[in-house]
C-alpha cells in the first residue's frame, strides 16, 4: 500500500508561483510560504503545485523572472495575542 501525504491547501484561491532558479532548477511555491519545493523539470513543479492546491490550473502563475525557494517564511496566523 502506497502512502501519500494529503495536499497542504485546500483553498482554490491560493496563488502558486513556479519558474527557475539561478541554478536552473525548478521551483514551486505558494504565494504566501505555505509549501514549496525544488524540482528537476516544469512538469514535476506543475505537478507538485496541482496537487498541493486542489487540481486548481488556474491559481499556478509561471514567473520568466528568477525565483528562490523561501522556506524562512511564516504563515500569518489569524489569531492574534490578547494581553492578560
Amino acid at each position: 500500500m502506497k502512502l501519500v501525504e494529503p495536499p497542504s491547501c485546500s483553498t482554490p484561491s491560493t496563488i502558486v508561483l513556479i519558474g527557475k532558479n539561478r541554478r536552473g532548477q525548478w521551483v514551486a511555491q505558494e504565494q504566501n510560504g505555505l509549501y514549496g519545493g525544488l524540482f528537476v523539470s516544469r512538469a514535476q513543479a506543475i505537478k507538485y503545485a496541482l496537487f498541493e492546491n486542489g487540481q486548481h490550473p488556474e491559481t499556478i502563475v509561471e514567473l520568466p523572472r528568477e525565483i528562490e525557494l523561501d522556506m524562512t517564511r511564516r504563515p500569518q496566523a489569524g489569531v492574534t495575542e490578547r494581553a492578560a
